[in-house]
């Protein structure tokens, strides 16, 4: 376990290092001027020159990217354009509204479907298993922005009963969470249903049957812990890509998060702003996918080090 584990914090650092080099190359490759974005459209040449002076913009890639990396290893991200602040400082003042919403998201997404994607499984081939498969379609198919915008014109502006926007009250978080859960709760319960149906009909299943075993126990304790591995695997991956921001749904709901901050980010040519956010939501994420690696061996007692063992 103990090199299993630090291989994988190894392949998890390179994973960041590669993301965040990635992206340090992208945003300098993208159309823009920080200088000119940061000035606005009344600066003069001498005004441009002295903030990419300010800014560090006059040096070359190179050297950019090496104060960058030095930056990194001491905690020192530079100062945002935008905000004038410490750009770390800035986005994790704005990380725990990400980490809220896609933890209430996940938290929806487990309790709705789980269940549905068991009761599809067990209802398999049955006209109410066909109507459930409609809806979750319809769900996967539904674009953030849409959902977002048809749960606000009915819970806030027709039936005003929830916040249309902001962080002000716990009430608050009830759309934006809705809005994200409906796409994975589609996605997911699709998959329980599909890893259920095959565990149903396996001949263990049909064994313990004999044996006088519950129908319960045999959904929940047998067919749904030969299914944990791949649905809690998938709802990992999903709660990662949360936590990298819920771009559409926070700009939609003007959720204080770090989606929205990046917007802005990238509107206002924010280089430090832009890579401090990357840096923090890839590092939370390989996060995520490490502890979901070691959850494993707690879902199935054959996994060992990254290997999967026949009984």
């Amino acid at each position: 376990m103990g090199s299993y584990l630090l291989k994988r914090l190894g392949q998890s650092v390179l994973t960041v290092f590669l993301t965040i080099s990635t992206v340090f190359v992208l945003i300098r490759l993208a159309p823009g001027d920080p200088a000119a974005a940061y000035a606005g459209p009344l600066a003069t040449t001498e005004d441009l020159a002295r903030i990419r002076a300010a800014f560090g913009l006059d040096r070359s890639v190179v050297e950019q990217y090496l104060l960058f990396l030095k930056g990194i290893l001491t905690g020192d991200l530079g100062t945002s354009y935008s905000f004038r602040s410490p750009a770390l400082d800035v986005v994790l003042e704005r990380l725990p509204f990400t980490i809220t919403l896609a933890l209430a998201a996940i938290l929806i997404t487990t309790v709705v479907a789980v269940p549905l994607g068991v009761w599809m499984a067990r209802r398999a081939d049955t006209t109410r298993e066909l109507g459930a498969n409609v809806v979750t379609i319809a769900g996967q198919s539904m674009p953030d922005f849409w959902s977002g915008i048809m749960l606000l014109t009915v819970f806030a502006v027709l039936v005003p009963v929830l916040p249309a926007s902001g962080f002000a009250t716990w009430g608050g978080l009830v759309l934006p969470a809705v809005t994200v859960a409906i796409l994975q709760i589609a996605l997911i319960s699709r998959l329980v249903r599909s890893e259920m149906a095959k565990n149903l009909t396996a001949p263990y299943l049909t064994v313990a049957r004999s044996r006088g075993v519950s129908e319960r126990a045999l959904v929940w304790r047998y067919a749904m812990t030969n299914s944990s591995i791949p649905v809690v695997t998938a709802l990992g991956t999903r709660f990662a890509s949360m936590l990298n921001g819920v771009v559409v749904v926070e700009v939609v709901f003007a959720w204080p998060g770090v989606g929205s901050l990046v917007v802005r980010a990238l509107e206002t040519r924010d280089y430090p702003l832009i890579q401090a956010t990357v840096l923090v939501t890839a590092a939370l994420a390989v996060t995520v996918q490490l502890l979901v690696d070691l959850a494993y061996p707690l879902l199935d007692p054959r996994v060992r080090l990254g290997k999967k063992v026949s009984a």
